[in-house]
């Protein structure tokens, strides 16, 4: 049962457009949650200079069938012109916890 879920990493410029991204996506449907943490602090190469921007990490709890509209979902509203979208599969997981977010993924 685990193989049907994903953990998504995506850094945000603000926890306030953090926010905006995570109420679209469960509003949507195409995430069961998302946990904003504030006040991390990123470190890049970006067009050939190294970058160093404060930022906050949305982490979200979806499913692998709602992947692709929630990776073009997050596209079409994020501020950054190239997201960091990362998905991490989950291994292992309480089955209740699981089967809470497959109930909440597909529902607007």
């Amino acid at each position: 049962m685990t193989d049907n879920y994903h953990i998504i990493l995506c850094t945000c410029p603000s926890d306030e457009s953090a926010s905006h991204l995570a109420h679209i996506l469960v509003e949507s449907g195409v995430a069961a949650c998302c946990n904003i943490i504030g006040g991390i602090q990123s470190v890049y190469r970006w067009q050939g200079a190294i970058q160093t921007s404060d930022e906050a990490l949305l982490v979200i709890k979806s499913t692998v069938s709602a992947y692709p509209e929630l990776e073009h979902t997050l596209k079409s509203h994020h501020p950054y012109e190239l997201p960091e979208i990362i998905a991490v599969p989950i291994t292992t997981g309480s089955d209740e916890y699981l089967g809470w977010i497959n109930d909440n993924v597909g529902k607007s």
